[in-house]
């Protein structure tokens, strides 16, 4: 794929770090404004172990397809477990199967909605 989204990564905050921390950020970037939204999550407690799940479903080692055409949306996620950082970018057009359930329910819990699609 390309290069990634030229803003900064989306930043995991540092209490993250702990042995049991979890957090969780999204950015889209790109469209016709060129504008970047981003969205987090920091889960405790119960609700970390739902979020564990989303996390390891999706494919962070597998590189994603390329995206094509001007003015599209790209997604940035990252995720922190347990002092473990991974990364992904991936077109909108990609954005399918795991990826799309984490970035929805990242989304839905910090306020956003859905998507558009």
């Amino acid at each position: 794929m390309g290069a990634p989204p030229a803003d900064p990564p989306v930043g995991i905050p540092s209490d993250a770090d702990d042995d049991d921390g979890v957090a969780i950020r999204v950015a889209r970037s790109g469209g016709i404004a060129g504008m970047t939204r981003r969205w987090s999550v920091q889960p405790a407690g119960d609700d970390r172990e739902q979020w564990l799940l989303l996390v390891d479903r999706c494919p962070w080692d597998e590189k994603p397809p390329s995206g094509s055409g001007a003015d599209r949306f790209v997604w940035r996620i990252e995720a922190r477990v347990r002092r473990v950082r991974r990364e992904q970018v991936i077109p909108e057009e990609h954005l399918s199967g795991p990826w799309r359930e984490l970035v929805d329910a990242v989304r839905a819990a910090d306020g956003g909605g859905a998507p558009q699609r």
